[in-house]
């Protein structure tokens, strides 16, 4: 059987009205401390059963989970020749970050799910979320705040139309109802979520708040989806699931600024599409994935040529916010994930985007490669602990390079120059402690950057990570 990596869910028992619950659930978040945060939440897989067994196994109509996630991370001074604008500054320093989160489902009729996730979040992450193209958590976003403050993140509609083939049980979990499904089948989702909540999943590197936390190893470095500073934004998506295949296409708006807070109001003014195709195997009788990625943005975005082109011209710092038209930016991945055996499994993604134009809403890499491994507990008694281990390069084009040089800003990095440039290189390891069955988790996070911001003349940095999770 495959081995189920991500944190197994204790299954909610519905036996509260959906409007009482969700009041409820709002109330009950704890006081927060420091946090900013988002966390995909795709789909877990189902698992097969015979027809019999998917006769006896209930429909769940409603239910509730929860989550909270507090997480420190510690900097210690580093060398550096000269810090800029959006530097990770070479002092010693550590930020906290928290959230809380809903999770609200309600079933209006058979197949379909209608899911409503409330969230406070709070705090800031390392260096106010600049200084390294790979950022350290992703439980910081780019929007932070000292106060807590309430968010809708998602609400959204999911329907799932099955097509035969053999049967499947649903566990409860986050955004997903207990039931019965087909291997073959069409889900389509629209509304409010993650477009990462859909595409470039990974068994064994997707969740800041279960596994790592660099944002270039939880993500693709290149793939630069569209979300608002949270990492949300409106769009839908349709999935075809059949035998060991599996097809997605999704429409999504852009923001309305590259790494704005909000999205463009105009449906589909400013979009990105995607689609993935999957390709699911048994290698050496070990189940894997393959997945190939393709995405395109149509909106406004700035050339780092015609960025760099008008400070030359005007003998002012580059800014590609005062070169901005109506362009075309896209990329390409491939993404891995293969068990090795019962209780290790093998992970990689290779990403790359057109390297002309700035990034629009995730982060400044147009090349990036990433592999790691992840180790399940059971082998010294622990089944619920986990530890893993990745390296990541990422790159920028040559024109972001220049742009860089010349003192122009990116989305979270710029030094004010770029003399001598090389290619980011992260490490990062952690491990996850089971504290209470699988409901709480403390993990132990270490993490090596080399030329952050792909800046010879700073670091290395050293990054010590401390993660507290409760979830049900």
């Amino acid at each position: 059987m495959p081995m189920k990596l991500s944190p197994r869910r204790v299954p909610a028992v519905a036996t509260l009205p959906v409007v009482a619950l969700a009041a409820a659930a709002i109330v009950a978040l704890p006081a927060p401390s420091r946090g900013q945060g988002v966390s995909p939440t795709p789909q877990p897989p189902g698992t097969p059963v015979t027809s019999e067994q998917a006769e006896q196994t209930p429909t769940e109509w409603y239910g509730y989970h929860f989550q909270s996630t507090a997480t420190e991370q510690f900097v210690p001074a580093f060398p550096a020749q000269y810090n800029g604008p959006q530097s990770l500054k070479a002092v010693s320093q550590g930020r906290e970050t928290f959230d809380a989160t809903a999770y609200l489902g309600v079933r209006p009729w058979a197949g379909a799910e209608l899911w409503y996730d409330p969230e406070i979040d709070q705090g800031f992450g390392v260096g106010n979320t600049f200084g390294v193209a790979g950022y350290l958590s992703g439980e910081a976003y780019k929007a932070g705040a000292k106060d807590p403050y309430f968010l809708s993140q998602r609400l959204f509609f999911r329907q799932t139309i099955n097509l035969g083939g053999g049967f499947e049980k649903v566990d409860p979990d986050l955004n997903q109802l207990g039931g019965t499904q087909t291997s073959n089948r069409i889900v389509i989702t629209a509304g409010k979520f993650s477009i990462v909540d859909v595409f470039d999943t990974n068994s064994y590197a997707h969740d800041p708040r279960g596994d790592f936390l660099n944002w270039s190893v939880i993500d693709a470095g290149a793939f630069d989806y569209s979300a608002n500073a949270w990492g949300f934004t409106y769009g839908a998506s349709a999935e075809l699931y059949y035998d060991r295949f599996a097809a997605r296409v999704g429409v999504f708006n852009l923001a309305d600024t590259p790494n704005g807070k909000n999205i463009a109001p105009r449906v589909l003014g400013q979009w990105q599409g995607v689609s993935e195709i999957e390709e699911r195997h048994t290698l050496w009788d070990q189940p894997g994935k393959l997945k190939f990625l393709y995405w395109l943005d149509r909106g406004e975005l700035g050339s780092y040529a015609d960025a760099v082109a008008l400070g030359l011209a005007t003998g002012s710092t580059p800014s590609t916010a005062n070169v901005r038209s109506y362009k075309t930016k896209d990329g390409l991945e491939v993404n891995l994930e293969q068990q090795i055996v019962s209780d290790l499994g093998f992970f990689s993604r290779a990403s790359i985007s057109q390297g002309s134009v700035e990034e629009d809403a995730f982060t400044d890499v147009n090349k990036s490669l990433q592999a790691g491994l992840l180790l399940k507990g059971a082998r010294w008694r622990r089944p619920e602990d986990s530890v893993g281990t990745a390296v990541v390069v990422n790159e920028i084009s040559h024109a972001g390079k220049v742009y860089l040089e010349h003192g122009g800003l990116g989305g979270i990095i710029g030094d004010g120059a770029l003399v001598n440039a090389g290619p980011e290189q992260i490490f990062e390891t952690f491990y996850s402690l089971s504290v209470y069955k699988d409901i709480a988790h403390v993990t132990f996070d270490y993490q090596l950057v080399n030329h952050p911001a792909y800046n010879v003349d700073r670091g290395p940095v050293n990054a010590l990570g401390l993660r507290l999770h409760a979830e049900f």
